[in-house]
């Protein structure tokens, strides 16, 4: 499990750019692709049409379509259903839509959001940024810019694409129980221009305020607790397994073995007892909102 990547925002793709290139080591991504490559193809010939005469008919360049074809690009779902179209297909081509969208995300990221959406409860503590679940669109983007080196755009699209749909735990039923504790700095911070900082304020208290979430801050004035040693994230699941991670315990590698665990959980009671209630910390983000 990689826990809470910072990977952010969305880009444009040109004719010229129909979609991404698959990590190289992600082998179940890889052939995927291939797989579409092929398919893709074998259609192509079994109509007698020319990966030029293809590339003008979906708007798209002759090496483009090779790319595609040979499984070194990930094609965009409206290629797929434009090439479906042309070639005839029946829906076989768009039917491969659901498959590849999940390789356009880092497999990385679709490993935590496998995880995440088999959970049943969720505790987090953020040190030094908010956790994905809890970022805007604007606010991601503006926080991997400031990466360095610097992230192409088409990664940064990827990795925006990938938190955002993370979000899909909250349309779960029933809801898994979500608690966040959240270092004053973090809200404090202004990520991006005003707007963009407004704009998280609000969805913060928006997200505070459904039923199975729970959101609290750490004045920075209380440091006595296990959270000046970092990051903590423990997922639970329905089957009483769980796996969980801190930044400077077991060499920050996640870990699965219920002493192991016992002692993230006894972390992360200690930093929620120190922490504001969730009432104090609502009025908390809003005192901040109507400041700025």
């Amino acid at each position: 499990m990689s826990v809470d990547t910072d990977t952010g925002q969305l880009g444009t793709g040109g004719a010229d750019e129909p979609g991404w290139e698959v990590e190289p080591d992600d082998e179940w991504g890889l052939a995927v692709i291939s797989t579409v490559g092929r398919q893709l193809k074998l259609r192509r010939e079994a109509v007698g049409m020319r990966a030029s005469d293809f590339g003008k008919a979906v708007g798209y360049g002759e090496d483009m379509i090779y790319k595609i074809e040979s499984g070194k690009r990930i094609p965009r779902p409206e290629f797929l259903d434009k090439a479906d179209q042309v070639l005839r297909a029946g829906g076989l081509l768009s039917a491969m839509k659901e498959d590849v969208e999940k390789v356009r995300y880092p497999k990385q990221v679709r490993d935590l959001a496998q995880l995440e959406a088999k959970a049943v409860e969720l505790l987090s503590y953020g040190s030094h940024a908010l956790h994905g679940l809890l970022q805007t669109e604007e606010h991601a983007c503006a926080l991997l810019r400031t990466r360095r080196p610097s992230l192409p755009e088409e990664r940064l699209t990827q990795a925006v694409a990938a938190r955002m749909a993370r979000k899909s735990i909250y349309e779960r039923s029933p809801a898994p129980e979500l608690s966040f504790v959240l270092e004053e700095s973090t809200l404090k911070r202004p990520i991006g221009d005003r707007m963009v900082y407004r704009g998280q304020l609000e969805y913060l208290l928006e997200v505070a305020r459904l039923r199975n979430v729970k959101i609290q801050v750490m004045p920075a004035e209380r440091w006595d607790h296990p959270g000046t040693g970092g990051r903590i994230q423990v997922l639970k699941f329905a089957d009483g397994t769980a796996v969980g991670r801190m930044d400077d315990e077991f060499n920050g590698r996640p870990v699965s073995d219920p002493r192991q665990l016992r002692i993230l959980e006894l972390s992360y009671g200690i930093i929620r007892a120190e922490a504001l209630t969730v009432r104090e910390s609502l009025a908390f983000i809003e005192q901040l909102l109507g400041e700025t």
